[in-house]
């Protein structure tokens, strides 16, 4: 999640794309896509299957992304 860090601190998705050396803007949006939101505060969960990720979004998750073939979902707390 080293993109939605940089993107918190600097609050810029031009200044998290160079400090992570992504050559498209669309790779930084992808990492830091939902962050506008700073200050609420979230569960997370992850879904190795289609029926976890199935059973979280009828609990009210939304996707976030993938990573390393985990889907990662959030819901406000």
């Amino acid at each position: 999640m080293q993109g939605r860090k940089e993107y918190r601190k600097y609050k810029d998705v031009y200044e998290a794309k160079y400090l992570l050396g992504h050559k498209s803007i669309l790779s930084t949006q992808r990492y830091t896509e939902g962050e506008e939101f700073e200050g609420d505060e979230y569960y997370s969960a992850e879904a190795r299957t289609k029926e976890e990720a199935k059973q979280l979004i009828e609990g009210g998750y939304s996707y976030v992304t993938d990573v390393e073939g985990v889907k990662l979902f959030k819901k406000p707390k």
